[in-house]
């Protein structure tokens, strides 16, 4: 379960994990524990594999899964 309480702090927390950047997105991840971050990338692989996520989205979670391998 994420340690993130409020509806804003999830908000924020995706925000950064879709935003684009690398070092954005690589900080915010190693600030998460283990298990929080294998759901993280559980949902990203979901958004670039689902149908039903906006042509966006799915961009944005390719391009923090990119981020994450290297």
């Amino acid at each position: 379960m994420l340690t993130y309480q409020s509806s804003e702090e999830l908000e924020s927390l995706w925000d950064a994990l879709l935003s684009r950047k690398t070092e954005l997105i690589r900080q915010i991840f190693n600030t998460l524990e283990k298990s929080e971050q294998q759901s993280i990338l559980t949902h990203l692989q979901r958004m670039t594999s689902e149908p039903g996520w906006h042509p966006e989205q799915a961009a944005s979670a390719r391009a923090a899964l990119e981020a994450l391998k290297e």
